[in-house]
């Protein structure tokens, strides 16, 4: 049985590019039983820890300020 599933179109290329003559089933099959994850597979995890961490912290000092703002 197969499934439909939505991707992005970046997420889509980056399978497209990993996949070579495979499925798209198989590549992240593939992944996934290697104990991998589909951030793998996708190409994401394109930021270094500093950055990520960087960018978590704004994402949270926003989110507070929003809510702040909602909250007045």
């Amino acid at each position: 049985m197969s499934k439909n599933i939505s991707l992005s179109d970046d997420v889509y290329e980056a399978l497209v590019r990993e996949k070579g003559d495979r499925s798209f089933s198989e590549v992240i099959a593939d992944k996934l039983e290697a104990g991998g994850s589909l951030q793998e597979v996708t190409g994401q995890q394109i930021l270094d820890e500093a950055t990520y961490e960087a960018v978590g912290d704004d994402i949270a000092r926003l989110s507070e300020a929003t809510t702040e703002r909602l909250d007045s």
